[in-house]
C-alpha cells in the first residue's frame, strides 16, 4: 500500500492506545517484524509544541522506529498548525487525526469520537491540516453512535473530499466494548463509499481473525491494537501467513521478551514514566499463561518497577522454568538495570 510517499509494506498498522503504542512496545514488534506503520499513543494538540521530546514518555523513540505515525487529539482548528509543525520538527512520517476515542474524558473535552457529532467543525480540523502538512494525513473514526449509512457515509466523503490519504474504521459504535463483536461489514460499506485506502480495525487477535476481517471488510489492510500486547509476534505471523511475507519464524521466550519491555522503560524513561506502563502491558501480556491473572495482580499491586520485576521473576520461575532458563542473559541485564537505578 502507498499513500502519498509513504509505502506500507505489509498493510499492517499498529493502533494507538493510551500507555501502550510508546518506544517500548514499538520496538518489541520490531523484534519480530511484520510491522508496516507504528504508531504513537494520543497526543493532545495543545500540549505538543511545547513538550520534550527527549523527556515526555508520548515522544521518546529510537532510530529504528520507522515509519512512524503520531495521532493528533484535536479540539479546535486553531490547535493544528502549531501542533503539525513540531510533528515536522519531530520528523514525524504521516499525521493521524483522532475521530474515534470513546474515553468519557476525551468526548467531554471536545475530542475523540464526540467529533463525529459536529462535521463541520472536523471539516476545518482537517482542512487546517492538509493546509499545514504534505505529510500522509490519515484519520481513525468508529461507526457513529449508532447505525446510520447517510450519515456515515457524508462524514466518510468529507473526509476524503478535504484531503484524508486514509481512513481506518474501527468497526464498533461509540458506546460498544471491546467485549462486543466488531462489525466488519460495516468497513466493506465504508470501502464502497470511498476511493482512498480503508484499513480495519478491531478484535484482531490472530492469524485467524486477520483472514475473517478481511474477507467480511474488504479491507485494504488491518490496524492492530490490543493484539499488539497480547502478542508481539502478531504482525509477523499475519505478515507471513496472510500477505506471503518471508519472515523467519522467531522462537518465542516470554521471560525474555518481558525483560526486554522493561530494559527499554528503564532505558528509555524518566523513572516516573516506567511503573504504569508497565502495568498496563502486564495486563495483556500476562494471557499468554494459563494463570496469567496471578502474573497480572503481582505486578498491577507492586510500588515500584524493581518490586514489579521481582514478581514477575517468580512467577515465571513457577510457571515458565524453561523460559527462565533461556532468557538468563536478559534477566541478568534487567538486574544490572535495576540494581544501578
Amino acid at each position: 500500500m502507498k499513500i502519498k510517499d509513504l509505502h506500507l509494506d505489509p498493510p499492517l498498522l499498529l493502533a494507538p492506545m493510551a500507555g501502550l503504542t510508546h518506544s517500548a512496545l514499538r520496538t518489541l514488534l520490531l523484534q519480530f517484524g511484520g510491522v508496516g506503520l507504528l504508531s504513537t499513543e494520543m497526543l493532545a494538540a495543545r500540549k505538543l509544541p511545547v513538550e520534550n521530546e527527549r523527556l515526555s514518555p508520548f515522544l521518546v523513540r529510537t532510530e529504528q522506529e520507522k515509519p512512524l505515525s503520531y495521532q493528533l487529539l484535536v479540539r479546535a482548528a486553531d490547535e493544528v498548525a502549531p501542533a503539525v509543525e513540531a510533528l515536522h520538527r519531530l520528523q514525524a512520517d504521516a499525521v493521524d487525526i483522532n475521530l474515534g476515542c470513546p474515553a468519557p474524558k476525551v468526548r467531554r473535552s471536545g475530542g475523540g469520537s464526540s467529533l463525529m457529532d459536529a462535521p463541520e467543525l472536523v471539516r476545518e480540523i482537517i482542512v487546517a491540516a492538509r493546509r499545514a502538512t504534505a505529510l500522509p494525513l490519515t484519520a481513525k473514526i468508529r461507526l457513529g453512535e449508532s447505525f446510520s449509512e447517510q450519515r456515515l457515509r457524508n462524514f466518510c466523503l468529507m473526509l476524503e473530499g478535504e484531503g484524508i490519504d486514509l481512513l481506518t474504521v474501527h468497526a464498533r459504535l461509540r458506546k460498544e466494548a471491546f467485549c462486543r463483536k466488531p462489525h466488519w461489514q460495516w468497513v466493506a460499506k465504508v470501502k464502497e463509499w470511498i476511493s482512498i485506502p480503508v484499513i480495519a480495525n478491531g478484535s484482531v487477535l490472530s492469524v485467524a481473525d486477520a483472514k475473517k476481517c478481511l474477507q467480511a471488510s474488504n479491507a485494504d489492510g488491518l490496524m492492530i491494537g490490543r493484539g499488539a500486547a497480547f502478542t508481539p509476534w502478531i504482525f509477523a505471523d499475519i505478515a507471513r501467513e496472510v500477505y506471503g511475507f518471508d519472515l523467519p519464524q522467531v522462537e518465542i521466550c516470554l521471560p525474555a521478551l518481558y525483560a526486554d519491555f522493561v530494559v527499554a522503560l528503564g532505558q528509555r524513561f524518566v523513572s516516573e514514566r516506567r511503573l504504569g506502563r508497565l502495568k498496563e502491558f502486564t495486563h495483556y501480556f500476562a494471557e499468554n499463561y494459563f494463570f496469567g491473572h496471578t502474573l497480572a495482580c503481582e505486578v498491577q499491586g507492586a510500588g515500584s518497577v524493581d518490586q514489579a520485576w521481582q514478581r514477575a521473576c517468580a512467577f515465571f520461575q513457577r510457571n515458565d522454568e524453561q523460559g527462565m532458563v533461556k532468557a538468563g542473559q536478559r534477566l541478568a541485564e534487567v538486574d544490572e538495570l535495576l540494581g544501578e537505578g
